[in-house]
């Protein structure tokens, strides 16, 4: 018996509050719930020592984003450019790249403005208030 489906995509932030706002007022994503996790049994699951977990499950029309803040907190960095093994990022879909793109913040950081791949899609990357990267696409 193997993995059936996907049940989140988890991103970890230092700032759990700000990565909400950014998720929610930016991105347009829906906060399911928030939460904390902690104990023994966490700690051992997670492999971090007294570790306990801020948690935050937005919905990304029925994809569960999971953002969640450790303390402890830990000091490595996965690879922050997209080619780079370990190199992360979360997908989203936009019904209009170019009025998503247009109605951005002036202080999201973009990797360029939108651009058409040889595949045809319509894709921009943009970085969260903790520097991961996120592609927004209009397939």
């Amino acid at each position: 018996m193997g993995c059936q489906r996907a049940h989140h995509f988890g991103v970890t932030v230092t700032e759990l509050d700000r990565a909400v706002e950014f998720y929610r007022d930016v991105l347009g994503l829906t906060v399911l719930d928030r939460f904390t996790v902690g104990g023994s049994s966490f700690s051992k699951a997670v492999g971090v020592e007294g570790a306990t977990g801020r948690f935050a499950h937005l919905d990304a029309d029925g994809a569960r984003v999971e953002l969640v803040e450790y303390d402890p907190e830990g000091t490595d960095r996965t690879a922050s450019a997209i080619n780079q093994p370990g190199a992360t990022h979360l997908g989203l879909e936009t019904d209009d790249i170019d009025t998503f793109y247009e109605t951005l913040p002036t202080d999201v950081e973009t990797l360029s403005e939108p651009q058409t791949t040889e595949s045809g899609s319509r894709i921009v990357f943009l970085r969260d208030p903790e520097g991961n990267l996120v592609e927004i696409i209009d397939a």
